[in-house]
């Protein structure tokens, strides 16, 4: 397959993909704009931080799988991907480790005044009256607002400095996340109400949708402490900044930032933020995931999803179906040969049952296989009976798809 990396990459990511047969394009420098006019010819597109707008699968060609190099997918037209067959994948928990460390980085700084002090000395200033008040973590409490890889792995760094840790309940949960968050001692409480007066700390780890852009607007950080810290090291457009600023002046509150609602898209450029320089907000580029041992996750990440695209078992794909659809479920037991399950594919068609999802598996020995096949559309017991006419059917049944 050919692949186009729109975003820098590791040497051994392309090592490893040339290895197997893959002729790979590394193009750093590619801008959103110019995706549309280059991903022609290419069956893999990976990317990072370059948006992956409609018309880019509106104009390829060949391609059919997108990977997002990191977990989130908000810069890439998943939707369109999945009108056009396009399958869009992320590596989700790769970099979980570099962004928890980061943000506990962070609120060490914020609550040190680490950066200041630096500033300060490298100027020729010493003043350890000023910077001697500093209120701690051990005992505080931290909030931790999303759940996921990232935020149970700060909710286990959180814990290991004697920090008490808070996070909203929320049903469906797994029992390993679950056992997780015992083992933690972490509290849950049911609204953010109950969650943001009792914080220190309040640590941003969720997507970007519609349901959390602006979350951090003005009656959220009203709820929060005098004196307290926020953290977001997820996505800027989670916080509203004007609301943000006006706390930060009003309620002593402070911050530590790593993502900005207008930040740049490019690795340089000139830019000012009021609060990126804001005194009580200690920033950073947007740095989360990169320490080396993330990249190295992620290109190890990129090499194992090609391979399972390969093998027709792609991990981790945004816009496919959570789960399964349609109204009935068939299993037809047959023999292993050729024209058998186009025969039955002929009928479903000519029924007028639409097929959502279809597996096939071949018993040891080569000689049966299995296909599981869910259909959209009223299964009969005359179609079933049909079905098992032919004499290289062994067997088949239906059963009802529970829509709930």
């Amino acid at each position: 397959m050919r692949v186009l990396f729109a975003d820098s990459v590791g040497k051994s990511t392309v090592t490893d993909l040339e290895a197997r047969g893959h002729t790979c394009v590394v193009e750093p420098t590619l801008q959103a704009g110019d995706l549309a006019a280059r991903v022609a010819g290419f069956d893999v597109l990976v990317v990072r931080s370059t948006k992956v707008g409609a018309e880019v699968f509106e104009g390829a060609d060949r391609l059919a799988l997108v990977i997002r190099a990191g977990a989130g997918t908000n810069t890439i037209d998943t939707a369109t991907a999945a009108a056009r067959g396009v399958l869009v994948a992320n590596l989700p928990g790769r970099n979980a480790i570099a962004v928890a460390e980061l943000t506990l980085g962070l609120l060490l700084a914020v609550d040190r005044r680490i950066v200041d002090g630096t500033v300060d000395l490298r100027a020729g200033r010493w003043d350890k009256k000023s910077y001697s008040a500093a209120q701690g973590l051990y005992g505080a409490t931290i909030g931790v607002l999303g759940l996921g890889s990232i935020g149970l792995e700060v909710a286990q760094r959180a814990a290991a400095f004697g920090m008490h840790v808070m996070a909203l309940s929320k049903p469906g949960r797994s029992a390993r996340t679950t056992a997780r968050l015992e083992e933690l001692r972490v509290r849950t409480v049911e609204t953010l109400e109950d969650l943001l007066p009792a914080c220190d700390v309040v640590t941003l780890h969720l997507p970007s949708s519609p349901d959390t852009v602006g979350l951090v607007d003005k009656d959220f950080l009203s709820l929060m402490k005098p004196g307290a810290v926020l953290l977001n090291t997820s996505r800027g457009e989670l916080v509203d900044e004007d609301a943000l600023l006006e706390a930060l002046d009003e309620k002593d509150l402070r911050a530590g930032l790593d993502v900005y609602a207008d930040e740049p898209g490019s690795g340089q450029a000139e830019w000012t933020s009021r609060l990126a320089q804001h005194p009580r907000v200690v920033g950073t580029h947007h740095i989360g995931a990169s320490t080396q041992q993330a990249q190295d996750a992620i290109a190890d990440g990129v090499v194992e999803i090609v391979d399972a695209f390969v093998r027709g078992e792609p991990p981790h794909c945004v816009n496919l179906t959570p789960s399964r659809i349609g109204s009935s479920t068939l299993t037809v037991r047959h023999l292993d040969r050729v024209g058998v399950l186009a025969r039955v594919l002929d009928l479903l068609s000519r029924k007028g049952l639409n097929v959502e999802q279809m597996q096939n598996r071949v018993f040891r020995g080569g000689d049966a296989a299995v296909a599981t096949i869910d259909v959209d559309g009223v299964v009969t017991d005359d179609l079933v009976a049909e079905l098992g006419a032919s004499s290289d059917v062994l067997g088949v049944s239906s059963t009802t798809i529970d829509s709930a």
